[in-house]
């Protein structure tokens, strides 16, 4: 059964799920035009934020979210079904980026799973170091993990020592995280390699990060709990959605920021938000707006492609582009939309063995409807088996070697030695997000994942029109150093499918462009022709110093030149974490709530 089918079946499948907030979904519900703080996106960030500045019952929040509630969503809940989300549901954003010259003119849906790390220390102290204040390197980052985390046990609770580290990690945070909870066949395998190759795949009992090198394989943490997803919704708004001085507004989409009088001489201020429903939500008369207006702050967490377009669309950007689109100016600054920054993912897909002695891969499962409805009843039922689990297990992290030649041209782009370039993602069944499984066989994938990209693109707007979507360039392997890397990684990728604990059980490479890759030359063009994206866009709203000339917003998310204007998202890394980036976009919000606090 292949993605958009499945999420079809699961959506018609389950009539009642639990719910997780209570949220408004008219503009006219509002009991006011004014707020203390005024939040765009009830993402990752946005929440966490919405959470922690509502935790003062003198402030008021309003958070403004153009998606949909994601209460009764299963596909949302159950996190073994993140790859069903995109592309083309209704649950994405059907964003879609240009075509690329290094991936042969290609272009494919660009919309996160539940991976949970939160970046190597290196990462930390290069930010840190970036904008000009400690604050932002990990040896104050690190309280945050304890605020943040909750680390749960497993949801069929297997005993896990030597699986994790406790000492880094947090029990009594916001948002839950556990290990692998549905055991599969190559779990012990991928392990297992780890004593057959350990030179090159050595065993790492934590791969969160900070202080632990994050360099090896070992086990996925996951943030769910209890089978379900922990996102930003639950762990963040459904305990505070009870305050009255927190108020969300779903269905909203922000047209621009409206300059308002500003307290200082030599700033602008953008207090005020335009908004109207989001197409095809509401009732209200097409072509009505509405304005809040906030009193402290406007904060923008929309993310990297969200959060840049509304910018433009207020006249904060590059004055000539904004010009040619009929975009009055309203501050100058020819680095927003630039520096995009998106770790690339290659599916590397073996065939692997289906007899009546091997448990066979999950394919066995996705491939045949009885099952899946099975499969499906425990979930909701019990919360239980394969749905309650993320896609893969086992995961690793790596350096391509520093003898390569690329070396010689290229400064090392990763923040340091203990933090990797590439990873290595082991599921047992056919991933591939966007493209349909195949209707028969039985496989392994193996995905690479460009951690440190040298490439760097850029999101333009479409037009004026804020239902238009941006023009997303990400640029992907435009440098020598990333299509090296992808071949390097593609390259330990066949030796990790080749080692001793796989050996009866793959059979050989999927696919004539991977079996077929066999030289440097024909393994670039496989990683050009089926390489796509992991889904982490980062740096369009970079952060620097705030004597920096370059950049977007300053070291306190402040956007520069302006007074009551803050990004909060993944667009203001000025480098894209060597990790998944929802740790540190979460890290990020905490710390971003301090500042907030302490200035207000």
């Amino acid at each position: 059964m292949n993605a958009s089918k499945l999420f079809s079946f699961v959506l018609a499948s389950v009539l009642v799920a639990p719910s997780l907030a209570v949220t408004l979904t008219q503009p006219t519900q509002l009991s006011t035009t004014a707020y203390d703080y005024v939040i765009v996106g009830a993402g990752t960030a946005g929440l966490a934020l919405a959470s922690r500045l509502s935790e003062n019952p003198k402030v008021s929040v309003l958070v403004l979210e153009a998606g949909i509630s994601d209460e009764g969503n299963i596909p949302i809940q159950a996190p073994f079904l993140g790859p069903t989300l995109t592309p083309n549901t209704q649950l994405d954003w059907n964003y879609t980026i240009t075509p690329q010259v290094g991936m042969n003119g290609r272009t494919f849906a660009y919309p996160h799973y539940l991976f949970h790390q939160f970046g190597t220390k290196e990462d930390w102290d290069r930010l840190g170091a970036v904008s000009g204040d400690n604050g932002w390197t990990w040896a104050n980052m690190r309280k945050y993990v304890q605020k943040h985390e909750k680390f749960v046990p497993p949801i069929d609770g297997h005993n896990t020592t030597g699986q994790f580290i406790p000492s880094n990690h947090g029990f009594n945070g916001a948002v839950s995280v556990t290990l692998q909870g549905f055991n599969t066949t190559i779990d012990s395998r991928a392990i297992g390699v780890t004593k057959d190759l350990p030179q090159e795949f050595p065993f790492n009992q934590d791969l969160a990060g900070g202080d632990q090198p994050m360099l090896g394989l070992g086990y996925v943490q996951t943030s769910a709990s209890g089978g379900i997803r922990s996102s930003s919704s639950v762990a963040y708004l459904a305990p505070a959605n009870t305050r009255p001085n927190l108020t969300v507004l779903i269905n909203a989409t922000v047209m621009k920021l409206l300059s308002t009088t500003a307290k200082s001489r030599t700033l602008k201020a953008f207090r005020s938000v335009q908004f109207t429903n989001t197409p095809g939500t509401a009732p209200t008369p097409a072509g009505r707006t509405f304005t809040v207006t906030a009193r402290k702050e406007v904060i923008l967490s929309a993310g990297s492609v969200g959060s840049t377009q509304i910018l433009m669309l207020s006249g904060i950007g590059n004055p000539k582009t904004l010009k040619s689109l009929n975009i009055a100016s309203t501050l100058a600054n020819n680095d927003v939309g630039e520096n995009l920054s998106d770790h690339t993912l290659l599916p590397n897909i073996f065939n692997v063995v289906d007899t009546p002695k091997s448990v066979g891969s999950l394919d066995r499962v996705l491939g045949n409807a009885t099952q899946v409805q099975n499969v499906l009843q425990q979930y909701v039922t019990t919360h239980t088996g394969m749905f309650a689990n993320n896609i893969a297990n086992n995961f690793g992290f790596f350096r391509i070697s520093n003898k390569l030649p690329v070396f010689k041209t290229t400064p090392d782009p990763a923040p340091g030695v203990k933090s990797p370039h590439w990873e290595l993602i082991n599921s047992d069944f056919y991933v591939n997000p966007g493209v349909d499984r195949p209707a028969t066989g039985n496989f392994m994938t193996v995905a690479a994942v460009l951690l440190t990209p040298t490439s760097r693109g850029s999101i333009t707007l479409r037009s004026n029109n804020p239902f238009d979507k941006p023009l997303i360039n990400p640029n992907y392997l435009t440098t020598q150093f990333d299509i090296v890397t992808m071949r390097e990684a593609v390259k330990a990728a066949k030796r990790y499918a080749a080692a001793p604990s796989f050996s009866d059980y793959v059979t050989g490479p999927y696919g004539d462009a991977f079996a077929g890759a066999t030289t440097d030359d024909k393994i670039d063009a496989y990683v050009r022709g089926l390489t796509s994206t992991i889904f982490h866009p980062t740096g369009t709203a970079s952060m620097s110093s705030s004597k920096a000339k370059n950049g977007v917003v300053n070291a306190d998310l402040s956007v520069k030149g302006t007074e009551g204007l803050r990004v909060v998202d993944a667009s203001v890394f000025p480098y894209i974490p060597s990790c998944h980036t929802q740790g540190p976009v979460y890290l990020l919000a905490e710390r971003a709530a301090d500042i907030f606090k302490s200035q207000a």
